[in-house]
C-alpha cells in the first residue's frame, strides 16, 4: 500500500529549484519545473550523486557529479530513453507537497 509523506512545502522550492528530503527510508529530490513539482530518487544510479544539487534546467536535472540527465517529470535518462530512474507520484494538498511511496 503506498505512504503519503509530507516533504516540503510549496514555499520551500521555487522555481527552478530542487530540494533532497528523507521520506521514510528514501531519500527523494523534490523538483519544481515551473510550478509543478515532481520527485526522483535522489541519488543518481550513475555513481550516487546527489541529483537535487544538481542543474535544472527546464525540466531537466543534470547531477552535479558525472553530468548523467534525467528529465523530472518522468524519471527517463536523456541520453538513452531505456533508462528510467525512479519516479515517485507527488500532489500539492494546500501548501504542502506530498509525495506517493511504495
Amino acid at each position: 500500500m503506498p505512504q503519503s509523506v509530507r516533504v516540503a512545502t510549496v514555499g520551500e522550492i521555487p522555481p527552478g529549484t530542487g530540494k533532497e528530503v528523507v521520506a521514510g527510508d528514501a531519500i527523494v529530490a523534490v523538483f519544481n519545473c515551473d510550478g509543478q513539482f515532481h520527485a526522483l530518487d535522489g541519488i543518481c544510479p550513475h555513481s550516487g550523486g546527489p541529483l537535487a544539487e544538481g542543474q535544472l534546467t527546464g525540466c531537466t536535472v543534470t547531477c552535479p557529479w558525472h553530468g548523467w540527465q534525467f528529465d523530472v517529470r518522468t524519471g527517463v535518462n536523456c541520453l538513452n530513453p531505456r533508462m528510467q530512474h525512479t519516479n515517485y507520484p507527488v500532489r500539492v494538498d494546500g501548501t504542502d507537497i506530498i509525495v506517493e511511496l511504495p
